[in-house]
């Protein structure tokens, strides 16, 4: 409600968003803005950086997953005129390119998402800025993580089903625009069927059937499982430390499997819940569980 009054009361056509928590860097206004020379472009992303990283272990592994998430995953989409997503914050949007879609919606729990997919199919580009960056208080303890990432996944998920069927049938993308975002859109949906996939391959075990079929079956799930990129968040990782110039950060790579299961469990709980018992309705799915802050901490 308050960014519909906020896009409302505006006489300019760009309109830059943070949330109130966020601590823009020197000169980051003008670096988002920059974009928007571009025409074409309806929406700005940067780059968000912990502030807190060095805080504890969590803090500290959840700095390298943004830093793989933002300099390698949302350049490379980026350079390679796919998909970059845009954030809600540290970015910009271009108020005709909003309207033109339909405006803020608040039926939603990740309506940076939803966003992205509507300016897409409306035929706007989002534009990803690496050096444009801002910096943000990650979660500093396990169950405010995993409510924060729940409610990603719902969010995520709710933008699933509203938009995956119209792009897979839009002839305004280009066919690498619709196999990007299709991927984007099932992002969070890897993690229940990893999960079913194991409960298979269990109850496989335990019944014992024909080993050398047994034996087939494996192979070529592990080849298909290789193939889209188990380890591609390590190596995400790895590019992102070698690009900051931060390679003994490195050190702490395998211990992101940790944090890697621990997502992969919140995520299925999410997404179970809300297929289950949710069903996707307006009063079930759109409870929102804020992120604690720790620079002030509440009384």
């Amino acid at each position: 409600a308050a960014l519909k009054d906020a896009t409302e009361l505006c006489d300019s056509d760009i309109l830059i968003i943070f949330d109130a928590d966020y601590i823009p860097g020197r000169g980051l206004i003008k670096q988002l803005v920059a974009p928007f020379f571009d025409p074409e472009v309806g929406a700005v992303m940067g780059r968000v950086v912990p502030l807190n990283g060095g805080k504890n272990m969590l803090t500290r592994l959840l700095e390298l997953e943004r830093a793989g998430g933002y300099q390698v995953d949302q350049q490379a989409r980026m350079n390679l005129g796919l998909v970059p997503q845009y954030g809600g914050t540290v970015g910009g949007i271009r108020k005709s390119a909003l309207l033109s879609v339909g405006g803020w919606h608040d039926d939603v729990l990740a309506e940076d998402t939803d966003l992205t997919f509507r300016l897409l199919l409306g035929g706007w580009t989002t534009a990803y800025t690496n050096r444009s960056e801002c910096y943000e208080e990650v979660p500093e303890e396990w169950p405010v993580r995993i409510k924060q990432i729940m409610r990603w996944c719902k969010g995520h998920n709710q933008a699933l089903f509203r938009h995956l069927s119209n792009v897979l049938g839009s002839r305004a993308l280009t066919p690498w625009e619709r196999i990007d975002g299709v991927m984007l859109l099932l992002v969070y949906a890897m993690s229940p069927l990893l999960m079913v996939g194991w409960l298979i391959a269990l109850v496989l075990y335990l019944l014992k059937p024909d080993l050398m079929l047994s034996g087939v079956i494996a192979l070529f799930s592990m080849l298909s499982y290789s193939a889209l990129g188990n380890f591609a968040a390590y190596f995400e990782i790895g590019a992102a430390c070698y690009l900051d110039g931060s390679g003994r950060r490195l050190r702490l790579l395998p211990l992101s499997t940790g944090g890697f299961l621990v997502s992969l469990v919140a995520i299925s709980q999410a997404t179970f819940n809300q297929v289950l018992f949710d069903r996707f309705s307006r009063a079930a799915g759109l409870k929102w569980d804020k992120t604690i802050r720790y620079r002030i901490r509440p009384t």
